[in-house]
């Protein structure tokens, strides 16, 4: 990748007394990309965001963001939307918002402006009048997350934004992100939610006991620990191809798996070669919560199940 990062950490660790919290962790996240921070609670993300974001200052290595060390200037680009939600609860939601656009060297005029605009499109504007603390949880969620969305930043950093809302809000989130990405955003996103990190992002860096234990291209990752195996419905007697160490029946297709020296391309060209009639070809990869939780479970830990779900990839 040629152009340069808008995060860049190299190096970053962070100790709490004799608590490693933070261990030598380094990733980019490129212009555009909607990066995924993963990990299992007490992993370290939260410490990781907080020193990108400069609330809290690490013990060694460097961060840098939109080119440069974060600042007080700097944070007016940033949007951030924290784990531990902090609203000034007995403030109108409106007079919030407007005071966050203020934060970030907006005018009045222009804090009304985006305020509005936020208001609308996140379907709050008939509760602006109303205090914060009247709203349900739903939406004050709703109500963080606009202002990490005021000024339409250049970053948002959105700690665990899918906790609380219903799956109407997940899907109004989900369509908030892509439109900030559309607009040239980049989005660096914590969750738990391994369906969602499927769906959204490009990228992962997973980190547990506060080191780096994954890193690279969603699909990659997913391929790389996966078995490789695949579901054909065919004509032919697929156990007979050379590569194949076993197959299993499944409802008139089977599961193929392979030799350490072949795979799905070498069985293709196979059934090509031998003119088989094919009805079905499926590339089974082993779902990111599944790989998800087997890491953690190899790196001296565990792990809980937190999304249900498979995922195939279609040739």
């Amino acid at each position: 990748m040629s152009a340069t990062p808008v995060v860049r950490v190299n190096s970053l660790s962070k100790s709490y007394g004799t608590f490693p919290a933070v261990q030598d962790v380094s990733f980019d996240v490129q212009p555009g990309e909607v990066f995924a921070l993963l990990g299992p609670n007490g992993a370290g993300k939260t410490t990781l965001i907080r020193m990108l974001m400069d609330i809290t200052r690490p013990d060694s290595g460097t961060v840098e963001v939109l080119g440069r060390p974060v600042d007080g200037a700097l944070k007016a680009r940033i949007g951030y939307l924290p784990e531990e939600r902090g609203l000034y609860k007995r403030s109108p939601v409106g007079e919030l918002l407007e005071y966050y656009a203020r934060l970030k060297g907006h005018d009045a005029a222009g804090a009304r402006k985006l305020t509005t605009a936020v208001l609308e499109r996140l379907e709050l504007a008939p509760w602006a009048k109303k205090k914060v603390t009247d709203l349900s949880k739903g939406m004050q969620q709703k109500v963080q997350f606009m202002t990490a969305l005021i000024g339409s930043p250049e970053l948002l950093v959105l700690d665990e934004p899918f906790t609380g809302l219903d799956p109407v809000n997940v899907r109004m989130f989900e369509e908030v992100i892509a439109e900030r990405r559309a607009a040239g955003a980049t989005v660096l996103l914590s969750t738990h939610q391994m369906n969602k990190v499927e769906e959204l992002c490009d990228r992962a860096l997973m980190i547990h006991r506060g080191r780096r234990v994954l890193y690279g291209q969603i699909r990659q990752l997913m391929r790389e620990h996966s078995d490789d195996s695949v579901v054909v419905r065919t004509n032919l007697d697929v156990s007979r191809a050379p590569g194949v160490s076993g197959v299993e029946k499944d409802n008139g297709s089977v599961r193929v798996h392979f030799t350490t020296e072949s795979g799905p391309n070498e069985l293709l060209a196979w059934l090509a070669a031998n003119r088989a009639e094919v009805e079905e070809f499926r590339h089974m990869i082993t779902p990111l919560e599944d790989i998800f939780v087997r890491v953690v479970a190899e790196s001296g830990g565990a792990a809980r199940s937190t999304v249900e779900g498979s995922t195939e990839v279609r040739r």
